[in-house]
């Protein structure tokens, strides 16, 4: 079988290393890609959104069977939708499911009305409403843009000033443009994070592997959030007692939610959660892989990616017994200077004689002129496997140090928390 994979992150460089390992798998296509997909996949330029263009590659390419829509805008905007309509199999939700990543004043008012466990929230479409209740509110508090923000539209503020200059960058100077012209104010939840992903084919719901991310830019959870700057699984926070807890109240209660709203979901359903003192309730809902977690979650995955994401478009997910290995995996991500503000492309990456058993997964690179380039924000995912969180931390780290590009940063705490 012959698939094609949309996008150009970490997170697609991990599904297409995936798929390559699928003794069913002859070819994969990657639109657009980047400098370490290429090596996999046969990359061609067309954009996530150029939607003509991707279901016109997919029409004339008549020996593509799957495609695979990895990020949340081209899900959010409707691309698996367009895909179906033309008779082409496609993995990932629909439109009117990947609504409860695309809008998170949909998913507070699903969890409201099915009463799944989150933070206490105000939603806000009128600027002068949301300064007038912020200038009273109890701080610290969270302030989210509704719309899809590339990981960045969430901000913690600490005090009124800081509640009012949120209010003002999404809601009046567009800082991350339609996506802020209505905001969530939430109650500041404090605990432990963690990432469930899920496999759903709208009846069936099968978590994987627990994650934890790194959001803020700098050690010691410092700086600004970002798409994400690592991640380690599996975390000893996540117990049986808790699982059983979020499995229960949560996991299921979204899918029959979901159901319930006529908003089927089919595809990767991620649920970011908070441990609090009163249970685990829910940070964010994803409507796809998260990245950089995909980097640690697929690697321990022993079952065949392939058959998983056939059973989920085709309903079979109860078929599948899905296994995954013993082992633990830490990523750790290398960013260009600057990030998640401005920074620079276009910086020549040199890699040294790194480890054979290192997963290097590419998020914003290009080969050009038959060099590696700087691309992106986050630039590579240097991921390894280990008997445990410490043993797979250190062979990460003793391989960051053997990669180098100027301006190149990470941070050093990924894996130190439980």
């Amino acid at each position: 079988m012959n698939v094609l994979v949309i996008g150009s992150g970490g997170r697609e460089h991990t599904i297409c290393w995936s798929l390559s390992k699928s003794p069913k798998v002859d070819k994969i296509y990657c639109l657009p890609g980047n400098g370490g997909i290429s090596e996999i996949a046969e990359c061609v330029p067309i954009g996530v959104m150029d939607f003509d263009a991707i279901v016109d590659f997919v029409d004339t390419h008549k020996d593509i069977e799957l495609t695979v829509v990895a990020p949340d805008d081209p899900l959010a905007a409707g691309l698996v939708d367009r895909l179906e309509a033309k008779g082409h199999r496609a993995f990932g939700p629909r439109a009117n499911a990947a609504i409860i990543e695309a809008s998170k004043a949909f998913s507070k008012y699903l969890m409201k009305k099915y009463g799944i466990p989150t933070a206490d929230y105000e939603e806000f479409s009128d600027y002068e409403n949301a300064i007038k209740y912020l200038a009273k509110a109890k701080y610290p508090l969270v302030v989210k843009a509704d719309g899809l923000a590339l990981g960045k539209g969430v901000i913690i503020c600490n005090t009124v000033e800081e509640g009012l200059q949120a209010a003002k960058d999404m809601m009046l100077d567009g800082k991350f443009k339609d996506a802020g012209k209505t905001v969530i104010v939430e109650e500041f939840m404090t605990g432990q994070e963690v990432s469930i992903l899920s496999f759903c084919d709208g009846k069936t719901i099968i978590p994987m592997v627990n994650a934890r991310d790194h959001k803020r830019a700098y050690d010691n959870d410092e700086g600004l959030n970002t798409g994400g700057m690592g991640t380690f699984s599996p975390s000893a926070i996540y117990t049986p007692e808790v699982e059983k807890q979020v499995v229960n109240e949560i996991i299921l209660p979204t899918v029959k939610a979901m159901n319930e709203e006529g908003r089927t979901f089919k595809g990767v359903l991620y649920f970011g959660l908070m441990l609090t003192a009163s249970g685990a309730k829910v940070v964010e809902y994803n409507a796809r892989f998260g990245d950089p977690e995909t980097q640690v979650v697929l690697p321990r995955l022993k079952t065949d990616l392939l058959d998983i994401f056939n059973a989920v478009v085709d309903g079979t997910l109860d078929k599948v017994k899905i296994e995954w290995t013993d082992d633990a995996c830490v990523c750790v991500v290398m960013a260009s200077g600057g990030y998640p503000e401005s920074y620079e492309k276009g910086k020549e990456i040199k890699i040294g004689n790194i480890d054979k058993d290192i997963l290097l997964f590419h998020a914003g690179t290009k080969v050009e002129n038959g060099k590696l380039l700087t691309n992106g924000g986050r630039v590579l995912g240097v991921t390894a496997l280990g008997k445990d969180i410490a043993d797979a931390r250190a062979k990460a780290y003793a391989n960051v140090k053997k990669i180098a590009f100027d301006g190149a940063f990470f941070r050093s705490d990924i894996g130190i928390k439980k």
